[in-house]
């Protein structure tokens, strides 16, 4: 039985702003996501909301990592860090995963930000200024289903400097997870456990990324079940998984575990009998194609460019 819930609803028409996002749509289907006001805001907070500033092609230098740079001068406190690094984390949570990386490379520094740290999130402020009119830009694919693109970089912040540290023996990992070609959620994470080698580093990634396809998987199948609509209406209700490691791939799909991998075996438990049913796909993509790469790494402004087009469609 179902009773009413005595609630007043009201019709606003078409969402055009939600919680900041301002959400533009097209005749086409495209749908555009951005945040010019939360930007503007960044750049007043900084004090660089002037119009002779210079800008830069990417959101992070690729010649170096951020590192704790104990050694260096203690940040100049000429802005709120932690302030602004919720901002920013607002920012690349709603619309701009392509400074997702770097955003919270700079969050791991906030207890005790040094001068490079504020440097960077300078380096962030310049290139959100000159795209900031930018956002993500989504373009339906009925033919596309459920999708997740996945990648890790082994121990990338490890420096002979930071050797006695160690959070630099940790990996990071990075995936987006896309329904009709669109990504509908992102997270660039540095690994709470340590990888004994880059395929566990991939694994890690994988398994942490299928948490949260999985649930999402389940849903579409319960739409579909309840009868709308869903895009690429197949049978069943599949998510497929790209990775660029062999290894990682090997391990996913075999149910053999040799010495060396056995310990591995607990975290691919829990995706393991969707890949045996066909409702999860391992498959292989050229390390160059891989989108996911640029959440993981700072990255040359070509390759930047040509990843950031992939995800976000400029």
């Amino acid at each position: 039985e179902i009773k009413a819930a005595n609630l007043n609803i009201t019709d606003e028409g078409n969402i055009q702003d939600f919680l900041g996002i301002n959400i533009e749509r097209k005749a086409n289907g495209t749908i555009k996501l951005r945040q010019p006001q939360l930007i503007d805001q960044i750049l007043r907070d900084l004090k660089m909301d002037i119009a002779n500033l210079g800008t830069k092609e990417t959101p992070a230098l690729s010649t170096k990592i951020l590192t704790r740079h104990r050694e260096s001068e203690d940040f100049d406190k000429s802005f709120h860090y932690r302030s602004i690094i919720g901002r920013l984390g607002y920012l690349e949570t709603g619309s701009r995963p392509d400074i997702s990386y770097i955003t919270h490379q700079c969050a791991r520094f906030s207890t005790k930000p040094k001068r490079e740290h504020g440097n960077a999130i300078r380096y962030i402020a310049r290139y959100l200024k000159g795209t900031k009119d930018k956002g993500l830009i989504m373009k339906p694919d009925r033919s596309k289903g459920l999708e997740v693109h996945v990648d890790a970089d082994s121990a990338g912040n490890w420096t002979p400097d930071d050797s006695d540290d160690p959070d630099t023996a940790r990996s990071r990992h990075g995936y987006i997870i896309s329904y009709a070609g669109c990504p509908v959620t992102w997270k660039s994470q540095l690994q709470t456990e340590t990888a004994l080698s880059t395929t566990e580093a991939e694994d890690i990634g994988m398994s942490q990324s299928l948490r949260s396809a999985i649930p999402l998987m389940r849903i579409i199948r319960e739409l579909k079940n309840a009868g709308f609509d869903v895009v690429n209406n197949q049978v069943p209700v599949q998510c497929k998984v790209f990775e660029d490691n062999s290894g990682a791939i090997e391990i996913a799909n075999s149910d053999k575990y040799r010495p060396r991998t056995k310990h591995i075996n607990n975290k691919l438990h829990h995706f393991r009998s969707y890949v045996t049913k066909g409702r999860v796909k391992i498959l292989k993509i050229d390390t160059a194609d891989q989108p996911a790469d640029m959440l993981t790494k700072p990255l040359s402004g070509s390759l930047f460019c040509e990843l950031r087009k992939k995800v976000m469609g400029w």
